[in-house]
């Protein structure tokens, strides 16, 4: 079977199994606003009611972080670039929220869309709460959050029994400063923390789970552009992540986690 035959077989199988699926989208109306999810980066994680957000929006206001084939999808929407990607050029979060508004007013069926899950890290309840206070109707569509699927598609399970009964998502952009989180108190769970926009910091974040009483042998991972082409991950301990992935010369987009499940990744490979 030529490549082309086989392209059209499958293509005419996905159609076939979206059609048993029986999935209706609602409609995006005029004035209306949906804050989405583009998933941690590959559009094979993009939901379906996303998809056919896409498809509807006149009007999408998208992060640095989605993929360029994503944004594709809103063929007939008007592309407005948010950024919000740390160390680069970005929309004010204020200004982010007013263009909202704006667009709505017009009349415009507006789709805001974000990395991972809006809800997650994404300042999507800041974005939901000036839409209500200004009496523009909006919808929530949930995405793939980076924090558990780059986990899944670099073999780490969030959850293992044996091992953890819970897993810890947080923020390290504000390591070292008056407006940080309590990394000790993190350490004390003895819990797997996995950690957004920490690159910058990776460590002093891993210098005050140490001292908070994590093990410097803890396993730690650093995993970039998850999902995407891109993508990278790096194994160590707590102790050596921060010189190993700078030796690496790794950057953001990336996530750190720390705790026994990164030790999985090897078990599932077969490796020793």
């Amino acid at each position: 079977m030529s490549g082309s035959s086989r392209n059209k077989g499958e293509n005419a199988t996905l159609e076939q199994a979206l059609s048993r699926l029986n999935f209706k989208p609602r409609p995006l109306e005029a004035g209306h606003v949906w804050l989405a999810g583009a998933g941690p980066g590959d559009p094979g994680c993009l939901t379906l009611e996303v998809l056919a957000a896409l498809a509807q929006a006149d009007a999408l206001v998208y992060d640095a972080l989605v993929s360029p084939d994503v944004v594709a999808v809103a063929a007939n929407a008007e592309l407005f670039y948010a950024g919000k990607r740390g160390g680069q050029p970005s929309m004010k979060q204020d200004d982010i929220t007013a263009l909202l508004v704006k667009l709505a007013r017009e009349g415009r069926r507006v789709v805001r869309l974000k990395g991972g899950d809006p809800y997650i890290f994404g300042r999507g309840g800041e974005e939901a709460l000036a839409l209500a206070r200004e009496n523009i109707p909006f919808r929530v569509l949930p995405g793939l959050t980076s924090g558990l699927s780059a986990l899944a598609a670099t073999g780490i399970p969030a959850t293992m029994r044996g091992i953890n009964k819970a897993i810890i998502l947080a923020t390290g952009h504000a390591a070292g400063t008056d407006d940080d989180i309590d990394w000790a108190a993190i350490a004390r769970t003895g819990q797997p923390v996995v950690v957004y926009m920490g690159m910058a910091n990776l460590p002093l974040i891993a210098a005050a789970l140490l001292d908070g009483g994590l093990a410097p042998s803890t396993p730690a991972a650093v995993i970039v552009a998850a999902t995407t082409p891109r993508e990278q991950t790096v194994v160590a301990t707590l102790a050596t992540i921060a010189e190993v992935a700078a030796a690496a010369g790794l950057a953001s987009p990336a996530l750190i986690v720390v705790g026994g499940i990164v030790a999985m990744r090897a078990a599932l490979a077969g490796e020793p």
